[in-house]
C-alpha cells in the first residue's frame, strides 16, 4: 500500500477519534447556558458531527475502494473550519485561544492533507 494511501487512512482514522469524542461530548453537554432553539441546533450538530466518526472509520478501513467519498469527508472538514473562521471574526476568538485556533488550524490542514495525499495514491494504482 503506498505511503499517501497510509497518509490518508492516518488522517482519517484520527478524524474518526474526534468525531466520535467530539460529538458526543457536545451532544451530552450542548449549550445549555443560551435558549432552547440554539441548544437544539447545538446537540443536532454534535450529532451530525459523531455520525462523522463511523463514516471516516468505514471510508479509511476500505480505502482501496473510495473515491469521491475521500474527498466529500474532507470538505466536510474544510467547511466546517471555514464555519470557526466566520464564527471567530464575526463574535470573537473563544477562550482559550490556542486550543481554538489548535482547531480551525487542524481543520484547515487536514484537509488539504487527504485531498492531496489521496489524489497521490489514485495515481500510483
Amino acid at each position: 500500500m503506498p505511503i499517501s494511501t497510509r497518509i490518508v487512512q492516518v488522517c482519517l482514522f484520527l478524524l474518526a477519534a474526534i468525531a466520535l469524542l467530539g460529538g458526543s461530548l457536545q451532544m451530552y453537554l450542548g449549550e445549555p447556558y443560551t435558549t432552547p432553539r440554539l441548544d437544539n441546533v447545538h446537540r443536532f450538530l454534535a450529532g451530525v458531527y459523531f455520525s462523522m466518526g463511523p463514516i471516516c472509520i468505514w471510508a479509511a478501513w476500505t480505502i482501496r475502494s473510495q473515491t469521491t467519498l475521500i474527498y466529500l469527508l474532507a470538505f466536510g472538514v474544510f467547511m466546517g473550519a471555514i464555519g470557526r473562521l466566520v464564527s471567530m471574526c464575526v463574535v470573537g476568538l473563544p477562550e482559550p485561544h490556542g486550543l481554538w485556533l489548535g482547531y480551525v488550524t487542524s481543520e484547515l490542514v487536514f484537509p488539504i492533507v487527504i485531498a492531496v495525499a489521496h489524489t497521490l495514491s489514485r495515481r500510483k494504482t
